[in-house]
């Protein structure tokens, strides 16, 4: 195929450049016709040459533990590969030829000509890099962020099942349970009691309603308890001694507050009165776990809302750093539990508040802390330090799990470099962190020895 500068007309690229500049290229350029399986490039490949694909279509992809993962692609009359002033110099991808191809290739050592002479030909191909670079970042961080919120959505489901179910399992008993309400409320009616005995009653109700004790009983001393309590309340003529006993147990009601019933209102009322403080405390209880649960949802919507920032403006604001990373926390609870890893947490005083965008800075934690979860074993235990340090806010976050080889870790914040399987990470994670933490003129420092890595973040505080 002879190329004519006609065909780079078609290059959108390139398409305003004057002809004699075009001609030029055509001239230093050597043109190659590559097949479907062929490679324009291989990972470790110098990135010195200019490709312009005239015809047909390559695919790039990088090696990920064994595995390649598509990235990009490069279609007819686009432009890759070296560019003027791009500072890349080894490719870390393949290339590969998935339709049939002709490239217009222009070899790096052309360059120092190119600038000097033929300033729109430079400032086309400048372009290209520039737009090329960013949408690279773009595209890395959005894949980044939707990784990160596959993951968060996962979790935040599992947390907030437990809790809608608990309300489901609650709403359903406590139906059922209003459903005796009638006959055991024709009971207590036919129960002839003077004034006096139904204040003693409402009176040691109340006080339990009210001021609900904590019950901290060991299973041990709580299984005494309920027996104990059976046997006095099947000695007394109650019944459906069984059915009663956790629930007076619950409000710490033993064998004593049973005798104080008993003294108050008599023989022949006490098991009618004993049923229906039981059905009172009961319907408090289940009003209780409703209530329970609701809050911890309520709880799991702010942290998601302080997570994802939605009530503020994308903008760079004051903001305490222990936020973010406490809502952070909350999102990744499930998967903090799967592996039972405790936290420990250490916040100095009077912290200073460091102008973030605080959901870009959340995107930050989620990569480090989630990036810590995955380096522990079970049982493991996660560490994070706030604290003033001069001008900037310094977080440490530290995992005691087997660290990172001495030899990686000039890598490891290089696009691409992961140890996890495909799937699992995009190898953009923490070249993702780096970027927004320098945007923030912050800095970003890892040091890992077995049993001990950390990252420290610090943020200006101006």
């Amino acid at each position: 195929m002879e190329v004519t500068p006609k065909h780079l007309r078609d290059v959108p690229a390139i398409s305003e450049v004057p002809n004699d500049q075009l001609q030029w290229l055509i001239d230093r350029s050597r043109t190659v016709t590559l097949a479907v399986g062929d490679y324009l490039f291989s990972r470790g490949d110098a990135i010195d040459q200019l490709f312009i694909v005239l015809k047909g279509e390559a695919e790039i992809k990088v090696e990920q533990n064994g595995n390649y993962k598509h990235v990009a692609k490069i279609m007819e009359n686009e432009i890759s590969g070296a560019l003027p002033y791009s500072r890349a110099t080894t490719s870390l991808g393949f290339g590969e030829i998935v339709k049939d191809a002709v490239v217009l290739v222009l070899p790096k050592s052309e360059f120092k000509e190119l600038t000097r002479n033929h300033f729109e030909l430079t400032e086309a191909l400048v372009h290209v890099m520039t737009s090329r670079t960013r949408e690279f970042a773009k595209r890395n961080v959005q894949e980044e962020k939707m990784m990160a919120l596959g993951k968060l959505s996962a979790g935040l489901a599992h947390e907030l099942n437990n809790p809608a179910s608990a309300m489901g399992r609650s709403a359903i008993e406590l139906k059922k349970h209003l459903g005796n309400v009638p006959e055991k409320f024709k009971r207590i009616i036919s129960v002839r009691a003077s004034p006096e005995q139904i204040d003693m009653i409402n009176t040691i109700l109340f006080e339990k309603l009210s001021e609900r004790p904590e019950n901290s009983m060991g299973l041990m001393e709580r299984t005494e308890k309920e027996e104990d309590l059976e046997m006095w309340l099947e000695e007394h003529e109650v019944t459906n001694a069984y059915e009663l006993t956790e629930t007076f147990i619950d409000f710490c009601m033993d064998v004593s507050a049973m005798e104080k019933i008993y003294n108050a209102i008599g023989a022949t009322n006490f098991p009618t009165a004993i049923e229906w403080i039981e059905n009172v405390l009961t319907t408090e209880k289940m009003v209780d776990e409703i209530q329970e649960a609701a809050e911890r949802i309520s709880k799991l919507v702010s942290s998601v809302k302080s997570y994802t920032h939605m009530d503020s403006a994308p903008e760079r604001i004051p903001t305490d750093i222990r936020t973010g990373i406490k809502s952070t926390l909350t999102m990744m609870n499930h998967k903090l539990k799967q592996k039972n890893i405790a936290v420990d947490t250490f916040f100095g005083e009077n912290l200073a508040m460091a102008p973030i965008m605080v959901s870009e800075m959340n995107q930050v934690w989620t990569n480090l802390i989630d990036n810590a979860i995955d380096a522990m074993h079970e049982k493991g235990t996660l560490t994070i330090r706030v604290q003033n340090d001069g001008a900037f806010v310094k977080t440490e976050i530290i995992d005691d799990g087997e660290g990172i080889p001495e030899a990686n870790l000039s890598t490891i914040f290089d696009p691409f470099y992961t140890t996890k399987a495909v799937g699992e990470g995009t190898g953009m994670g923490l070249e993702v962190v780096q970027r927004i933490v320098k945007q923030h003129r912050g800095e970003i420092k890892v040091s890992s020895e077995p049993g001990e890595t950390v990252f420290t973040i610090c943020l200006p505080t101006s």
